[in-house]
């Protein structure tokens, strides 16, 4: 593929539960680098005969394939300024020789294979650029202290180490020479306190220091930092209390301190941070009570307190609610008691997640939670709740996540509406006081995965359904009046209807009721027919008009459209995009080529025949108008930041509260259209033959797990890997997709606001569903569904699994069922040859492994492409 192709993402994206790197200001952004693959760097000076660089000020190999050390002749550069070696695979030590470039004032080393360093991270000689304003060694494998001589670089803005192995304290003093603005030193395994003089000048914009062994308290001093907005101290063992100081820093926006040692009690000077997105001090030591101030902070979106000791009745959090914003609530793990207000309160406007399982809150469900349109988990187990099971909970429609109920007090039967609950993965009821027959209008929850109404007072026989008969019989043991599959208790007596979910005498149905019933449907037929003869004859006039009114209002409001910002990246593109034609084709639906979680895909024609792909972002809140700055800029970064695997923007548009990513044309579709059928375009050759073969497949995957481990490289985790986000260019390579989207919805950054579920049904690990968080593990766990759908031809939710069951289960359970991996894998691919068995069983064993249950137990991307690679090679 051409360098032109390349398109990804060195940018970071957050995700609860996984330490990401914050944003960092960068002043000399670099121009596209080009494509070198397994080259080594050039070296700067050589002899006479051959030449050197002596006026060299800017060095930019970045996101190639170098091989090799770092030479250590650029040193002899003594004009270079610039110096960007990231995203390659150098190897060895950082030359100490650099040091003799005192010209340099931006060195960026990042994700390579970097090593060495005992004594010290850096070597001595570095001391001598005091020049030096940024500096980024992170994604290495670096070892040893940070030196304390960081500490006197006067100019030194940026310094961005995190991914290695350094260990020691924070240089003493840093900050103090220096007007620092970001440091970055998450997930090492660095120690000491957090030295106060980070904050001493007031500069400092973002703290990064996750996934580290740092102790002591925090700084009161933080409060002098009056543009500070990003503040990461999560999983670390700092002490202490939260210092009230920290409603001085009015620009906050991000503050995580999640998974230390702090006490003492939520600082009600919060409130005074008035952007505040996210406030996560989960896990800590706090005592007290969730201050009423933090209603008044209209832009949190997340309050995560879990695993605290904060006390008090539901009226104190609830003026939390107030919160328009306000989409998770984390009250988990504490000892809050009370009953759960049945008023508008109950959930704010855009509430997705409400935890509050492990309190003590009693009293009944309120019937108002059906107001919670919203919500896609709710968490009320472990508590003190009485009463029945409200039906109006079966009218939130959302209910996707979870449903957990257990473990309260909660008595009567299980109400028929929770059937209505259609998109419910797991539902957990277990341990109550539940009485009655479980209704079979329960075999309406179609997408259920798990399900456990163990320990109750239900009785009769567990309905038909699939479900219910796939789990295991600890999900319904502790019934004593409980029968059937998958309880090894048969049924005896009554004859169970499980479509209509109650016991019928079908005896006793009266024969005049079934006569009038027969007349009845015999009337509605004559009257329908009636209507239909009266009306068809209007319905043909009004066709055509209504088709002209359509295309004339598509045509009026593309045309009322204002572009407020527009670019295109690709120079030999900006004559042929055609703006205004890329806003029309998204009023058509006719031009709708996917609709993913995050965004519609449109093809766009220009007038001079051109054909793009334009994304228009699901977006709400307004967010494109609010954030439009940062989203440009985040935009044209990523455009000079090329990988041959992920698919990058082209341009973009945007008008009014929307965004529109523009994208090369994909002649050949999408990988979902070429295993499943659909309109996937002609093939690059012509020919209508587009059955994809075996060794296709295989280095499609490879390209995927390439692209993905490239992103795990760089800090980056997907928000909705599948097959349909895969793009397949004229020669079939292929290329992942909605990378951006993961840049553009960081939350820290405020650039984005989009309500969805992060991934596509069928490709979310399971883990998602307790702890709401994309992660690596998660992401693997995507690409080994994608993996099984190469090899068995079947999609994730393929209705021949039977409901409830997905391609993971059906595929991990197949020893059980007595069925070899021959049985599982396409015929029409694993019958053509050995060789093409002999690998696509390799690939399945990579796939197994990717799938596993426990994340723990998952590979590491690279790895995976190791294992791949190795499998094309048998």
């Amino acid at each position: 593929m051409s360098c032109r192709r390349r398109a990804g993402a060195r940018a970071r994206t957050t995700a609860r539960g996984a330490a990401s790197p914050a944003p960092l200001p960068r002043t000399a952004p670099s121009p596209p680098s080009t494509c070198l693959a397994g080259a080594s760097v050039p070296a700067a000076t050589s002899s006479p005969r051959r030449g050197s660089l002596p006026s060299l000020t800017r060095l930019d190999l970045s996101g190639n394939a170098l091989l090799g050390r770092i030479p250590p002749s650029l040193g002899a550069l003594r004009r270079l300024s610039l110096l960007d070696l990231s995203n390659n695979a150098l190897s060895g030590a950082i030359p100490a020789s650099l040091g003799s470039a005192t010209a340099l004032r931006f060195l960026n080393l990042s994700n390579n294979a970097l090593s060495g360093g005992d004594e010290a991270a850096l070597p001595s000689a570095f001391r001598a650029l005091t020049r030096l304003e940024e500096l980024q060694i992170s994604g290495n494998n670096l070892t040893g202290p940070l030196p304390s001589w960081l500490a006197s670089l006067p100019n030194l803005r940026v310094l961005s180490a995190y991914e290695n192995a350094l260990s020691g304290p924070i240089p003493p003093g840093l900050g103090r020479a220096a007007p620092l603005q970001a440091l970055n030193l998450h997930s090492n395994a660095l120690s000491g306190p957090i030295p106060s003089t980070l904050f001493a000048r007031g500069t400092l914009q973002v703290l990064v220091l996750t996934l580290n062994r740092l102790t002591g308290p925090v700084s009161g001093a933080i409060g002098r930092c009056r543009d500070l907005s990003n503040v990461r101290i999560g999983d670390n063992a700092l002490s202490g209390a939260i210092p009230s100081s920290i409603g001085d820093a009015a620009s906050l926006t991000y503050f995580e301190a999640n998974g230390n040692l702090l006490t003492g009690g939520i600082p009600a000077e919060f409130a005074r941070c008035a952007n505040l997105t996210l406030l996560n001090l989960a896990f800590n030591r706090l005592t007290g009570e969730v201050p009423a101030a933090l209603g008044g902070l209209r832009n949190l979106q997340e309050l995560l307190v879990a695993g605290n000791a904060l006390v008090g009745a539901f009226r104190s959090p609830t003026p939390v609610l107030r919160c328009r914003n306000l989409s998770k609530l984390d009250l988990s793990y504490n000892s809050f008691h009370g009953a759960l207000p049945d008023d508008d309160l109950i959930c704010s406007p855009r509430m997705q997640f409400l935890v509050l399982d492990h309190n003590r809150f009693s009293g009944r469900i309120p019937p108002g939670i059906e107001r919670c349109t919203r919500l896609l988990a709710l968490q009320l187990g472990s508590n003190n709740l009485s009463g029945e099971v409200p039906p109006e909970i079966g009218r939130v429609k959302s209910l996707q996540i979870a449903l957990n109920l257990s473990f309260n007090h909660l008595v009567g039967p299980l109400p028929r509406e929770l059937g209505r609950l259609d998109k419910l993965v797991t539902l957990d009821l277990s341990s109550n006081q539940i009485s009655g027959q479980i209704p079979g209008d329960m075999r309406g929850m179609l997408s259920l995965i798990e399900v456990n109404l163990s320990n109750n007072w239900l009785t009769g026989a567990i309905p038909d359904f699939v479900p219910f008969q796939k789990s295991a019989a600890s999900s319904f043991s502790g019934n004593p009046g409980l029968c059937g599959d998958p309880l090894d208790i048969a049924c005896r007596g009554s004859v169970y209807d499980g479509s209509s979910g109650y016991e019928l005498d079908r005896n006793r149905i009266s024969y005049r009721v079934a006569l009038a019933v027969a007349g009845s449907c015999v009337l509605i037929f004559s009257l329908v027919a009636l209507l239909v003869a009266l009306f068809m004859w209007r319905e043909r006039q009004e066709k055509e008009a209504a088709e002209a009114d359509k295309a004339g209002e598509v045509v009026a409001a593309a045309a009322a459209a204002q572009v407020a910002a527009s670019a295109v990246f690709v120079e030999s593109l900006q004559q042929a995009v055609d703006f205004q034609s890329c806003v029309k084709a998204t009023f058509k639906d006719a031009n709708i080529l996917s609709n993913g979680t995050f965004s519609v895909t449109y093809e766009a024609v220009m007038p001079s025949g051109t054909v793009v792909c334009v994304k228009k972002l699901k977006s709400v809140d307004r967010a494109v108008v609010q954030h439009r700055s940062k989203m440009i800029r985040e935009l044209e970064r990523l455009a000079h930041i090329t990988h041959p695997n992920l698919v990058g923007p082209i341009g973009y548009v945007i008008y009014e509260d929307v965004a529109l990513l523009l994208h090369h044309h994909m002649p050949n579709g999408t990988l979902l259209q070429l295993l499943h059928g659909g309109d996937g375009g002609d093939a690059a050759d012509g020919s209508e033959d587009r059955k994809p073969d075996w060794p296709r497949l295989l280095s499609i995957a490879i390209d995927v797990a390439q692209g993905l481990a490239f992103l795990h490289q760089v800090a980056t985790i997907h928000l909705d890997i599948s097959s349909g986000n895969v793009f397949l260019d004229p020669h079939y390579n292929a290329l992942l997709g909605e990378v951006e989207i993961s840049k553009l919805l960081d939350r820290s950054k405020g650039t984005a606001s989009i309500s969805a579920v992060a991934g596509t049904f069928g490709y979310i690990p399971p883990e998602y569903a307790y702890t709401m968080q994309v992660t690596v593990p998660g992401n693997v766990y995507s690409f080994g569904v994608v993996l099984l759908e190469i090899l068995t031809s079947k999609l994730p939710a393929d209705e021949g699994f039977g409901e409830g069951v997905d391609l993971v289960r059906w595929v991990h359970t197949a020893p059980a069922r007595g069925e070899t991996p021959e049985q599982i894998m396409d015929p029409r691919l694993s019958t053509v040859s050995f060789a093409w068995r002999r690998q696509m069983l390799a690939v399945l064993q990579v796939a197994m492994l990717c799938t596993e249950h426990s994340p723990a137990k998952r590979p590491k991307m690279k790895k995976v492409v190791e294992m791949l690679q190795d499998a094309r090679k048998s």
